[in-house]
């Protein structure tokens, strides 16, 4: 499987999207299940379907785009307001970057490291040991550190925001159980990750929102960075509701390229705490 990747990976961008949009649509037309999935969350959001059917062909491109991510050379990547980042930088106390299953989520976080600062992401590693160590090693790049989600990887973000450094979540990933609480998200209850909360409290780290498009014709990508409006409440539901608000704020502004069939309402499984 590494092999195909990294066989992929030196394949022009637009290719890949191309690719990736009609693979997109196929999965959604071939598969009941993750159909039901994306329209149930859409009508959640109080979306039709002619409002967020671009978002079919965005999910095959996230497919599609994964080997260039993870084994390429870095695709053109548009910074809107990079001195947001440069300025939290110069405070000296960390970063967070808090970004939903929105566009092309895994290269904000390349991209901020090779231009910014080192980062450390939060990953969840896979079931299937092949897959497993497939994420576990493209993940870690230069200057990008994957920190798995236990209380080890918690450990490991702590550590790089004392030190000034730069940590990436996805706070609308369904956390393992006993790490999150049930909180609206689009006017319905999610389990959501206290995480970043805890980390503010503990590091006084700056907190940036980060949303990543990509571009028409497989121009690349542009990254769209802000402060976090306000300060976080202390207890761990009020703040993942706050949260939650922000992600539906970000996915508001782009529909069309939210992960629509993301499982956002399970409920948690079970993890090791290694």
């Amino acid at each position: 499987m590494k092999r195909l990747f990294v066989m992929l990976s030196g394949w022009p961008l637009p290719l890949l999207h191309s690719m990736g949009a009609l693979l997109g649509w196929l999965t959604f037309l071939a598969s009941p299940t993750y159909r039901r999935r994306f329209m149930d969350n859409a009508r959640q959001a109080g979306y039709r379907f002619a409002e967020v059917r671009g978002a079919v062909a965005e999910a095959g491109k996230m497919l599609a785009e994964t080997p260039r991510l993870w084994f390429g050379d870095m695709p053109p990547v548009e910074w809107d307001r990079p001195e947001v980042v440069e300025q939290a930088l110069a405070e000296g106390r960390g970063i967070l970057f808090l970004t939903p299953h929105l566009g092309c989520f895994e290269i904000s976080a390349r991209s901020a490291a090779e231009r910014f600062s080192p980062i450390t992401v939060l990953y969840r590693p896979a079931r299937k040991v092949w897959l497993r160590d497939l994420i576990a090693n493209s993940r870690s790049r230069p200057g990008m550190t994957a920190a798995p989600t236990t209380l080890a990887g918690v450990r490991q973000m702590l550590r790089a925001l004392k030190t000034g450094g730069a940590v990436g979540l996805l706070p609308d990933q369904v956390p393992p159980e006993g790490m999150g609480v049930w909180a609206p998200f689009f006017g319905r209850e999610a389990y959501t990750m206290t995480l970043p909360s805890r980390l503010l409290r503990q590091t006084g780290a700056a907190l940036l929102v980060v949303r990543t498009l990509r571009l028409p014709r497989g121009r690349g990508y542009r990254v769209h960075v802000r402060r976090f409006e306000g300060t976080l409440a202390q207890d761990p539901v009020a703040a993942a509701a706050q949260v939650n608000a922000e992600m539906e704020h970000m996915v508001r502004e782009t529909p069309s390229q939210y992960l629509w069939g993301y499982a956002r309402y399970k409920q948690p499984r079970q993890e090791a705490s290694a």
